[in-house]
């Protein structure tokens, strides 16, 4: 049977300024996704990169006094360290301003909606959010403000070229609606079936080279202008992978694949829940098959972002609690699709009770018992009572629950399957008291208690390895960590007996309450 594949996709953010934890959010759940699909033994694809070619870089160049080029390669550079931080496992990282195959793909993507006749040119007047890079109705705003970036917009007028995109309702509305074009969370599949239902208007995809000061892709054969930044940023999914010359990558992981998904924020769903399909259906080229929508940080109830001046530096925040702690946070401490407020006191908090607790409490306990009772050896288990079975057998049961999860795109949940054995197992340590085994009250059974001693001491070993191997798409320095000191590693066997253990080293070390102040 053919291997199934599966092609992933984070948004390419504008990069006119370094990211914020937001960016970290949606980078480690598209790794995690990626992760978990090649560790059940899917051939995956994982796409990122940057979005140089926005009027918002062209404007924070302008404001520096600096190039656009460079500042687009400097903070992009930003972003690439981002990913190398927090160990995610792209296979490729693309750039529009710079990637050549991009700007062939975009050009044959703009000739294929052409030759469809889905392109005309119009003398065009309208409030542009220049943050967002979208026209806005003005029934759209609030107050006059841009409802996303609660900025006010400008008026621009100037001839474009549009997309027909009211030719495409009716079957954009079926494809959303029976889930042949799955959007999660259902809250947002029901925004856009509200907004495709209230009646779609075409919409600009060119801006005047003038108004873009010569930055961005050319229309093919028009000089005077250059792709509106969406049409150009959305094609980086199917150009990254040589849609321009039909390549092999394209057809392996867009056009014969079952499974190809996007990881978006909630701010710009409607380019891709439809904007993009309809440039697709237009083109000819099979759609997305999954949209996954999460939701912001906020702080204070507002959200996060560079232009409302409240950013957090993931990079910053991973070199002093580790990646794996933000990892940690994104994944296990947030809501995979609502807004979540970020601040210190609950990161740390999790810190100490999930990870430096729960977790690493647990490890170090095991490793530092088998090494003190056993010379740093794992015994075999000779009489494991029901006690010990139950917790083996929900170990044992991780795999199917965490698939439940992820096949909803739930991250806690299955993160919370994973801790609530964890959970069980110190649980198990106390009721078992190994440290009283280890010394028996005299008139004891020394060879009962010593075999009761072996098996919690096994029992402890197989619970951790299951627990390290099913945490290594979401923790995956932490899973290395509790391999390594548990003397195995991903393609050991079931039997833990005989392992050496190594020295306990605190995988989180606990945090001094209020530490986030000093």
């Amino acid at each position: 049977m053919a291997t199934k594949r599966y092609y992933v996709t984070t948004a390419i953010p504008y990069v006119n300024g370094p990211p914020h934890v937001g960016h970290a959010l949606e980078f480690v759940q598209t790794d995690a996704l990626a992760r978990y699909h090649r560790r059940t033994g899917e051939d995956t694809y994982f796409l990122t990169g940057s979005d140089d070619n926005s009027l918002k870089n062209v404007r924070a160049a302008e404001d520096e006094g600096i190039p656009v080029g460079d500042l687009v390669s400097r903070n992009t550079d930003s972003f690439v360290e981002l990913d190398r931080v927090l160990d995610i496992s792209y296979d490729q990282f693309i750039r529009t301003s710079v990637d050549e195959r991009h700007r062939q793909g975009a050009q044959r993507l703009w000739r294929a909606v052409q030759e469809s006749g889905d392109l005309y040119e119009q003398v065009y007047a309208g409030l542009y959010c220049l943050s967002c890079e979208q026209f806005y109705e003005p029934d759209e705003l609030v107050d006059g403000l841009c409802p996303e970036h609660f900025i006010a917009p400008e008026r621009v007028e100037e001839t474009n070229y549009f997309f027909r995109l009211s030719r495409y309702q009716d079957q954009l509305e079926q494809l959303i609606s029976s889930g042949q074009y799955r959007i999660i969370p259902d809250q947002r599949r029901n925004e856009v079936l509200s907004f495709i239902r209230s009646g779609l208007r075409d919409f600009s995809v060119s801006r005047s080279q003038e108004r873009a000061r010569g930055w961005g892709i050319p229309v093919p054969g028009d000089e005077t202008q250059v792709m509106y930044v969406w049409f150009d940023a959305l094609s980086n999914y199917i150009t990254a992978l040589g849609y321009a010359t039909d390549g092999e990558l394209y057809r392996r992981y867009w056009v014969e694949n079952d499974c190809r998904v996007h990881v978006i924020g909630k701010g710009i769903t409607r380019f891709h829940a439809v904007y993009w399909p309809a440039m697709l259906l237009s083109a000819g080229v099979p759609l997305p098959h999954v949209l996954f929508v999460h939701g912001y940080y906020t702080v204070e109830g507002r959200r996060i972002g560079k232009s409302m001046g409240n950013a957090i530096d993931p990079v910053a925040l991973a070199r002093r609690y580790g990646s794996e702690a933000l990892r940690y946070f994104c994944l296990g401490a947030t809501p995979s699709t609502g807004d979540t407020d970020f601040s210190m006191d609950s990161f740390e908090s999790r810190y100490n009770a999930d990870l430096a607790n729960d977790l690493g409490n647990l490890l170090n306990r095991t490793v530092s018992m088998i090494g003190r009772y056993r010379d740093g050896v794992v015994p075999e288990a000779p009489h494991p009572d029901r006690d010990h079975a139950m917790l083996v057998e929900q170990a044992r049961a991780l795999p199917e629950l965490i698939a439940g999860c992820m096949e909803e795109y739930d991250f806690p949940a299955a993160l919370a399957q994973i801790w609530r054995v964890v959970g069980e197992a110190n649980r198990y340590v106390e009721r078992q008291a190994p440290w009283r085994l280890a010394r028996p009250a005299v008139g004891t059974d020394e060879i009962d208690t010593a075999a009761k001693l072996d098996s919690v001491l096994n029992t402890l070993t197989q619970v951790l390895r299951l627990v390290a191997l099913e945490l290594e798409p979401f923790l995956p320095r932490t899973s290395a960590a509790i391999l390594a000191q548990l003397g195995c590693d991903s393609d050991s066997s079931d039997n833990v007996a005989g392992l050496r253990v190594s020295t306990p080293q605190p995988l989180f070390p606990r945090l001094e309450v209020g530490v986030a102040e000093q």
